[in-house]
């Protein structure tokens, strides 16, 4: 699509920045929670708002899936399940590598920008 690659949040010169979710490990969890939540809908929202805009590929993934990934971060942040920091190293192996993994099949299969 002609321009989407100039109105593209991803491409833009800024671009998104990647949430601080592995340093924030180390914090404590109720600080955690907070850090991946913000990031999570920042990011989740960008993306979805990206896809709208120019139509980038994997947004229409990775926006969704960044914004279900904050109800199993509300689940461990609240204590609900009882979890260690080997838990938050699995959700951060889901979300990270997961959206990475989305990005390149979409855009692969379908291309860079559709509608």
């Amino acid at each position: 699509m002609i321009g989407c690659e100039a109105r593209s949040l991803a491409c833009s010169r800024g671009g998104f920045l990647k949430p601080p979710l592995l340093p924030s490990l180390s914090a404590p969890i109720a600080v955690r929670t907070t850090i991946w939540i913000i990031a999570l809908s920042w990011m989740g929202t960008a993306c979805i708002l990206n896809a709208k805009r120019c139509g980038r590929t994997h947004c229409r993934y990775t926006g969704p899936l960044y914004l279900a990934m904050i109800a199993p971060v509300v689940v461990l942040g609240s204590g609900f399940v009882s979890a260690n920091i080997s838990g938050w190293l699995i959700l951060a192996g889901v979300i990270l590598p997961g959206s990475g993994l989305l990005w390149w099949a979409t855009e692969r299969a379908w291309g860079k920008f559709s509608r």
